[in-house]
């Protein structure tokens, strides 16, 4: 018996292994597929999307080169909004919600539970229902810029950061916070001595999820900032066209390319603290 449930238990591993290496491979494909067209003449990736390149298609780094000097805004210019807004939102994103967070745990009060409905609520409201209004909001308010834009991640971010916070708060015993204020500090040094550092986990889980969605976003920042001014990546990557409406497939597919390195590099080094965070989050909620 002990035999046959061993088998039993391998031929279930295994078919596991073989679905599971199924989809991998399925999500993995479109990236390959853009991997391969960035080294490739731009009529051959019509004619052979997915054909690898021959000494007849291939063209090095080319395209690479077109499309990082294509047109008069400099791609490097993109690179840098792209980057400062992922890295300042995120960062803005974290420090207020996580305080949020930690007032709406410990406060209780009928007016902490309506925020904390009032961010779980926002996060089922459609972005399309909102961002008309969004575009005149954000040039009254002087909110176009790469400087400013980040306040906007923040109100669409906070309700997902501030579900995950909350329910982990809740696990932190309420002991330790006690013994600090005991030891004579304040809500504030409490919160980043004590509270700060136990939310690791769900801070980077909840971060990975910030800079991914904010570094890949592209229609909040075409909205919202003056793209005569200011770029980030997929902007830049969506004006790479000629007349009549002629993209050259070529120098898009190595820019895509440039764009989701670094996402999956960094997603591929902070993959373990995702589930950890997630699961830690949804502990109470």
């Amino acid at each position: 018996m002990v035999k046959k449930g061993l088998k039993r238990e391998r031929r279930t591993n295994t078919i596991l292994t073989v679905i599971f290496a199924i989809i991998a491979v399925i999500y993995l494909m479109p990236i390959f597929l853009v991997l391969i067209n960035s080294f490739k003449e731009n009529s051959f990736v019509n004619l052979e999307t997915f054909k690898l390149p021959t000494a007849q298609s291939f063209t090095g780094w080319a395209n690479y080169e077109k499309g990082m000097t294509f047109g008069n805004y400099p791609f490097l210019k993109s690179v840098f909004y792209s980057f400062f807004i992922t890295i300042v939102s995120t960062a803005l994103i974290l420090l207020c919600t996580s305080m949020a967070a930690w007032y709406i745990a410990r406060v209780g009060s009928r007016f902490s539970k309506m925020v904390y409905y009032l961010c779980v609520f926002s996060m089922v409201v459609p972005f399309q229902m909102v961002m008309f209004t969004l575009a005149k909001t954000s040039d009254t308010l002087h909110l176009n810029t790469p400087w400013t834009i980040p306040v906007i991640y923040l109100g669409f971010g906070a309700g997902l950061a501030v579900f995950m916070f909350s329910g982990f708060v809740r696990s932190i015993p309420l002991e330790i916070e006690e013994a600090a204020a005991i030891d004579g500090c304040g809500p504030i040094r409490t919160f980043f001595s004590v509270v700060l550092p136990m939310l690791k986990p769900t801070l980077i889980s909840t971060g990975v999820l910030e800079i991914m969605w904010v570094w890949n976003d592209y229609l909040l920042p075409y909205l919202v900032l003056d793209r005569q001014k200011y770029m980030t990546i997929p902007i830049h990557i969506q004006y790479l066209k000629g007349s009549y409406g002629h993209v050259d497939m070529g120098a898009t597919m190595a820019l895509i390319m440039v764009s989701i390195v670094p996402v999956i590099i960094f997603y591929l080094c902070c993959q373990k603290h995702i589930i950890k965070g997630v699961a830690a989050g949804a502990v109470k909620g």
